[in-house]
Order: structure tokens, then sequence, then C-alpha cells
């Protein structure tokens, strides 16, 4: 066994002491196998050699083939440069190097030939490199012979000469170390019935291709092994958990869940409530841990049937809490959630962090001793302090705002582990879901309830105020209210986007018959509820903000969204901002205003928003144009996603058999011990050896 897991990389011919220490702090590539996994994000065919008098300008990038005549400086100070008259005999380019001159000219000699590649540009009538790659004409077939891979690097890595160039050197020593060498890491039936290629080949191609159909086969043979894993990790953790705790079973549904339904119910449920009902229903009476994750998109009614499930725990002499990101969330679900239940012998307590001394000292021991059946609050729910009496029930509302220890500690509150519903507003795609959340039971709240009308999403350019203020004061006239977003708080010299302060006083002075407020996170909670409080009393009809407002927020009157500077904010933000308004009745707007120099990418988001109303849709277009890194709340969740070469945006395909495959093995070997599968099994443990697992809490 090769164990390349367990061999530092400090040994590795051309790293050392220093260059690991950057390696592993910029890139936490400690072993020789992180090394070997750390992948090209692109190649670039270098099988062609130009001629210097070919050059022109446009070219992206070039190889030439010749020798260095002379090297000169130029500048002084800071401004110093190195230059290299380099030709191959139809003409001469300059080299350039800003720094590192005397490694330069320790390394390369006059009147040797040598391989240049790098990106020309025009400087006055003659055409220059800065920091070419150079490489011996003895190297032409490590460096030259078609695909090149490039590497990542950062800033930090650069200094210490650990660019792409050296990074590619290291996978070469690496590959001349391990000469093919590596044990497979799939079983062979598996390879032969996905038609993969053997974890050799597939490494060396990734690193040095011989083709570009040999790099097809090697990306997908790595793309497969490392969402199948990753898959297989999720289901079978998931299957232990389901073996190894048991919720309390809510077996009954009796008075509470019954009179509500039936005589409290502000509106009939849509079918989607009622199926969603009926699968947590189902969950939570079969005596197995419920794990469910609750996605519905803004509007459709999730904490009603967040009220249902807690009435079930009721029922059945449980208590339940839901815990909410934001103080302003979990103020407006507590005045939500006892107005539904007035009437009802129900004890309802809302716990924040500015909570009082004194009425924390009356909630704390009626939650202990059962009294309070439902407690609602934020994080100040998981402190030591807060004990219950029978938790049969946790809820966890946009759980992507908390980090996945926060939510554990629920699972200390009670003898049982409770059964746990998590909610959230951003859809998310059925890729990122299938990864991120592929130990939960997913349901999907897909419909709105009956009346509620799409709210109309428009663009404007920011030089057309007037015409938006003129709208604006029409729609208050008729006795609506409006949000206006700003993407900062403080103004920046180095930015020229709108900022919230200066916005807070132009609209003051544009509407001085109408109450202006202002809403931002660096106010403190009891500052910023009474603002909020003023907006949703309808004492103000202006509420200016930042992204503070993008959950959960409910003021039925508000009937328009202005989004200043939309440009700045990804599509999922826009979409959740916008469904603050569209809650009551009235036709509703979404204005987003923005500067006219627009990138494709950006132009491209604002259509998106202005063409659809579909949560789902607009996940899946993020997805695309963002990729799953940027995409909000990834790292929080209990399986980070930490894709060395799968693309959640375009794999989509082979996550799939991915996923059809674990499941498969695991249904006829949950514990992975028949002779093919203990390859899996000795895998698993490997690549998640190193990392704490949260798998076990959803």
């Amino acid at each position: 066994m090769l164990d390349l897991e367990k061999r530092n990389i400090t040994y590795l011919p051309g790293v050392g002491p220093k260059r690991a220490e950057v390696l592993s702090k910029e890139m936490n590539i400690v072993s020789y196998e992180d090394l070997l996994y750390y992948f090209p994000y692109k190649y670039i065919d270098r099988s062609r050699y130009y001629a210097i008098r070919e050059i022109r300008e446009e070219m992206p990038y070039i190889q030439l083939k010749g020798q260095i005549v002379s090297f000169d400086y130029l500048g002084e100070g800071r401004s110093r440069r190195l230059i290299a008259i380099f030709s191959d005999g139809t003409g001469t380019i300059d080299l350039v190097w800003f720094q590192g001159h005397k490694y330069i000219t320790d390394k390369l000699k006059t009147h040797t030939e040598y391989i240049v590649f790098g990106k020309p540009t025009l400087f006055g009538s003659r055409y220059n490199i800065a920091h070419p790659d150079i490489d011996s004409v003895s190297h032409a077939e490590q460096v030259a012979g078609g695909l090149t891979p490039y590497y990542n690097t950062t800033e930090k890595m650069k200094r210490s000469f650990l660019n792409s160039r050296a990074i590619q050197n290291l996978q070469y020593t690496l590959l001349q170390t391990i000469q093919g060498q590596l044990p497979e890491t799939l079983p062979d039936y598996i390879i032969s019935r996905v038609g993969l290629t053997g974890i050799n080949q597939a490494l060396q191609n990734i690193h040095f291709p011989q083709s570009a159909e040999k790099l097809r086969q090697a990306q997908l043979r790595l793309k497969f092994e490392e969402l199948f894993y990753i898959q297989l990790n999720m289901l079978r953790t998931a299957r232990i958990r389901q073996q190894k705790f048991k919720g309390i079973p809510f077996r009954k549904v009796g008075k509470y869940f019954n009179t509500f339904y039936k005589e409290h119910l502000p509106f009939e449920l849509t079918n989607a409530q009622k199926r969603v009902v009926k699968e947590i229903r189902t969950d939570m009476g079969n005596g197995r841990q419920m794990n469910r994750l609750l996605q519905g998109d803004v509007g459709s009614g999730k904490t009603l049937v967040a009220l249902l499930t807690m009435l079930l725990a009721v029922d059945n002499n449980c208590q339940a809490c839901m815990m909410a990101p934001t103080e302003i969330l979990a103020t407006q679900h507590y005045a939500t959630i006892s107005q539904l239940l007035k009437g009802m012998d129900i004890q309802v307590g809302l716990l924040t962090g500015s909570t009082r001394k004194k009425e924390r000292n009356r909630i704390l021991p009626a939650v202990e001793s059962g009294e309070i059946q439902i407690l609602i609050g934020t994080h100040a729910l998981i402190e030591e302090t807060v004990n219950f009496h029978q938790l049969g029930l946790a809820i966890i509302d946009e759980q992507h705002r908390f980090g996945v220890e926060q939510r554990s500690k629920l699972w200390t509150k009670g003898e049982v582990v409770p059964h746990v519903l998590v909610m959230t507003a951003t859809p998310i795609p059925r890729t990122l879901a299938m990864t991120l959340y592929g130990d939960l039971d997913v349901s999907v709240i897909d419909e709105l309830p009956p009346g509620r009308k799409p709210i109309m999403t428009l663009h404007r350019y920011d030089n057309k105020k007037a015409l938006l203020y003129n709208f604006l004061r029409k729609e208050i006239s008729l006795g609506r209210q409006v949000y206006v977003v700003y993407p900062l708080i403080e103004g920046s010299e180095k930015t020229d986007y709108k900022n919230l302060e200066e916005g807070f006083e132009l609209f003051k002075q544009v509407f001085p018959e109408y109450k202006v407020c202002m809403v931002h996170g660096r106010m403190k909670a009891a500052e910023k509820d009474a603002e909020m409080q003023k907006f949703i009393r309808g004492e103000a009809q202006i509420l200016m903000a930042t992204t503070v407002i993008e959950v959960g927020v409910n003021v039925p009157n508000a009937s328009v969204m202005v989004i200043e500077s939309a440009e700045r904010f990804g599509l999922s933000q826009l979409h959740q901002l916008r469904g603050r308004v569209g809650r009551g009745a009235d036709q509703s707007y979404c204005i987003l205003i923005s500067g006219y120099k627009l990138s494709n990418e950006t132009r491209k988001r604002l259509e998106i928003m202005v063409s659809s109303n579909n949560g789902f849709e607009i996940a899946e277009a993020d997805l695309r144009l963002r990729g799953h890194g940027d995409l909000e709340g990834t790292q929080q969740s209990g399986q980070a996603i930490d894709l060395k070469i799968a693309n959640l945006a375009t794999d989509g395909q082979i996550l799939q058999l991915a996923r059809d495959l674990a499941t498969e093995i695991l249904t006829i070997d949950p514990d992975l011990s028949s002779l093919p599968h203990q390859q899996l099994r000795l895998r698993l443990q490997q690549l998640f050896a190193r990392k704490i697992t949260w798998g076990m809490i959803s």
C-alpha cells in the first residue's frame, strides 16, 4: 500500500518545510493524496509553436521556441523591471519581470534554447510578455505536449514561487513517484457497469491529458467517484441514525390539532400543505426520529404547517420549540402563532437575547415544568439555562443561518432526541438538495395560498428616479406601504453604490408628508424593533433597510419593494427580498434599480427576476450562474460541500447515477460487509476520517 494520505507533502522533492507550510495554509494540502486530488481548473492547448512575426495583440496565449539574446534593467526603485530580448530568428519580443530578478538571472542563460509561453501585449511598437512561463527545450514533452493544466493559486503561493507551473511540476514529480501503482478505489463491478477508466489512468490524464477524449474519461471517473462517496456516506449515516435514534412516537391526533384545524384555521389549506402535513404525521408516528427538510417558496404557508406539527407534539404530551435566526423573525413568529391560537388553552413563550431578566425568570421555570408547551426564540433557546420538561419537536427556521454546532445543541435538550423539522424559504436546486441535505427527507410546498396575485417585477435605471417617486406616491396614497432596500450602510470611496444613510435623508426630503423609518444590522435590537414596529403598525409608510429585512417580515399592507443597486445582489437574495411583498390581496410590485453599466451575467440575473416568480427556477438559474460555492449557506450545512472536481450546476446526471447506485448497494448490503463492498467501507473511512461528522444531526 502506498498510503498517500499518510505521506507528508514536505518530503516530496521540490517542496520542503517552507513551501509545505504555504500549501497547508493556502490550499489545505498536507499529504501526497491532497496534492494528487488538487485538480486543474482549466486546460490550454500548447501543441502549437508560433513564430514571433505571427504575433497579433488579440491572441490570448502564445508559445515560442528560441533564445534570450540579452538582459537589461529599466526604471528605478519599485518600478525597476528586468527585460530579456528573446529571438526565434523571425523577430524579437521583450520578456518582462517586475520582481524575482535574481532568481531569473540565476536560472536563465543567454544563447540557450528555451520554450516561452504567455500572453502577448503591445507596448509602444513592441510586443512583450510579462512573467512568462519558461522551460528548457529538454522539457518539451512535459510542458508542450498538448493540453496544459492550470491550477488555482493565491498571491502568497506565488510569492513562494508556487505558481501554476510549479504545482504542475510537483504533480509531475508525484506521478513519477507513484508510477501507476495506486490501489483501485472502486470495486471492479462498478467500474465496468458505469463504464469508467481506472484510477491510475484517470489521475494521470487529469493532470497531463494525452488527448481531449482521455481528459473527458478522466473527468467522468473522478466526478462520479467524488459524488458517489458523498452520497454513500450521507445515505449510510442516515440509515445508522434511523437505527440508533428512536423519536417519541406521536401516534395521537388529539383535541389541540383537531380543534385548531376545524375552528381556528384562517383559510383552507392548499393541497401541497395537506400533503406535507400528512408526510410529517406519518414520519412522527412511526417510532423513528424525524429529520425532514420543508422547502416552500416565500409566502407558501410554511408557518401554518409548522404550527400544525407543533400541535401534534402537544397532543402527544410533548413540548415543541421553534428557533429563528433573528429577533425580528422570532418575535413575528410568536405574534403570528399567538394570534392563531387565541382562545385555545395553549401556553406559548418567547425567548430571545433581549428578553428581560424578570420575564426570563418567569419563562425558564415554566418551560422546565412543561407549563409552556410551545417556545419560540432565537439561539437563546440553546443556552444551558434552558431546560425542557419533555421536548418532542424542534423546528429550525431558515436553517442555513445557523451553524451546525448550534443546531446540534437542541439535541441535548430532551431525554429522547426530538423530531427535527428544518424549514427554508430559500428554494434549493435539486442537485444541491441531494448533496447538502441528501440525508434528510424532503417536503416541498409548491403552491401559493388562493387569492395571492403574482408580484410584478420591473427593472429601472437609476436616472429615472422622478418616475419612481411618482409611482411610490400613488401607491402610498392608496394606503399601501413601501420597502426600500440598500446593499450598504455607510458610503465608501471605493464604490459608487447608493448607501442607506444618504437614501434615508433623500427620501425624507422627497416625501415630507409621509413618515420614513430606517433599519439596519448595526442598530441595537430594541432600537431596530421599535423602528420595525412603526412600519408593522402602519405609523410609517416607507421603511428604508439593508437586507436585515430579507427573512420573515410579514406586513400584508406593504405592496412595493424597491431594491437599490440591484446589481449588487445575488438571484436568491433578490427573490427573498421580493417575497416581503405580495402578502395581501393587493397587486404588489418589486422594482429593481441599477446603473446602466452591467455585465452580461448581471443583466441575465435581472432579466430572470423580471420574467420569473418561481423560486425553484430562480435557484437553478443562480446555481448555473454562480456555482454551488457561492450559494448562501453551503458551508453551514451538516455536510459542507468541498467538491474538488464535480460541479452541481452541470453534473446533475452523474449525481443521480451516483445516488441511485449508492442506494442500491446499501439496500442489499447496509453494513458494506460483503467482499466487494469492504473496499467501499475502507475508502469511506479514509475520506471522512479527518472531518468532524455532523451527519448524525440534521
